[in-house]
């Protein structure tokens, strides 16, 4: 069990970092910056060589891999990154995070065309809740939803979907409803209450008010897609992740539940999760989002990562090219450093507490 978490998570990291390390390590290639090492893992080193100036190594930390370019920070030497044109230092900067969001559409293509079984019961309103958007629109238990905003939804899940891809705004639900098809209009709140199930628990209505199930249990067909077919389809999985992952902000911050966090741990209990449950041909897919995921949070502008580096270019540049002493941005990203290591093992603590009481991350 361990096994099947921690290998799949190991391999999905380590592809995941040396894809992000790939970004920097082209562009710095491309644009003159002297690549002092590219290593496979962190280090101690355990074998390299050299090759035009720069070190190729494996270290024996096997958790992902690094570049290192001369002169981050100081300008000194014409080929360190820092003595570099503004657009070639954002250039490499946002690299990393480039290939991250590229990777996706190659992850998502190639699960697109294996064979997967595909849920096709379709989907029945099983309980309206009372007050709630759907009840105002008079949706009823019973109900069966065909489409939303005109795309069939043949399942749970893709029900779920086009409804987070869409809050805040108002869906054309087409219901069998008593025997008829009707196109309504339900609204999907960024922030919705909560109310107390069946079983005397707190739980938050969703954005439109409604819970669902299986009209036909067990009902699946199988789906793959030629090439020509996929990568089509993988842009738009991945422009959905993309959405997915901003209404989410926004919901937090118009008042919804807090978007999840997990560092190392609990994302290895989600890949052993994603494994045992649905095989290891999803991980393709949990893959994907996690790229995105990595995307997004090395792009931020927080010291020490990507985007926090690309603010002190972009300072320089507001200051028509006068730059802040490396000294204070070397001590910035010290400071970030150290208060990303602190955020992380707070996470890791709070993931560990929910491995240990047996819960998931995936609520």
């Amino acid at each position: 069990m361990i096994l099947n978490s921690i290998l799949p998570f190991v391999g999905i990291l380590i592809a995941l970092i040396v894809f992000h390390e790939l970004g920097h390590f082209i562009t710095a290639k491309l644009t003159g910056v002297r690549v002092l090492e590219a290593g496979l893992g962190y280090p101690p080193r355990v074998w390299g060589f050299t090759f035009r100036d720069t070190i190729y190594s494996i270290n024996a930390l096997p958790l992902g891999g690094f570049v290192r370019l001369l002169g981050e920070e100081d300008p000194g030497d014409p080929a360190s990154l820092a003595a570099k044109p503004h657009w070639v230092r954002l250039l490499v900067l946002a690299a990393g995070s480039g290939m991250n969001f590229l990777l996706p559409f190659v992850l998502f293509t190639i699960s697109f065309m294996i064979p997967r079984d595909v849920a096709t019961g379709l989907t029945q309103i099983t309980q309206v809740i009372p007050n709630s958007p759907a009840a105002e629109a008079g949706l009823t238990q019973g109900d069966v939803i065909l489409a939303i905003n005109g795309h069939e939804v043949r399942n749970t899940a893709e029900v779920g979907n086009q409804i987070r891809l869409n809050m805040g705004e108002t869906l054309s639900m087409t219901l069998k409803h008593e025997g008829q098809i009707e196109d309504v209009p339900v609204k999907a709140r960024w922030a919705p209450p909560t109310y107390i199930d069946a079983d005397g628990k707190e739980q938050r209505q969703g954005p439109t008010g409604i819970v669902i199930a299986p009209l036909y249990p067990g009902m699946t067909e199988s789906e793959s897609f030629a090439l020509w077919k996929a990568f089509p389809k993988s842009i738009q999985a991945t422009v959905e992740a993309l959405t997915l992952a901003r209404n989410e902000l926004i919901s937090w911050f118009k008042g919804g539940s807090a978007p999840g966090i997990a560092g190392p741990v609990g994302i290895a209990q989600a890949t052993g999760q994603v494994v045992k449950e649905s095989g290891y041909r999803p991980l393709l897919d949990f893959a994907a989002l996690l790229s995105i995921n990595l995307g997004i949070v090395n792009i931020l502008p927080i010291p020490m990562l990507d985007g926090g580096r690309l603010v002190f270019v972009l300072l320089e540049i507001v200051r028509r090219g006068k730059r802040i002493r490396p000294e204070k941005e070397a001590l910035v990203h010290f400071i970030g450093f150290a208060l990303l290591i602190t955020f992380a093992v707070v996470v890791t603590y709070f993931d560990v507490l929910r491995v240990l009481r047996g819960e998931s991350l995936f609520r």
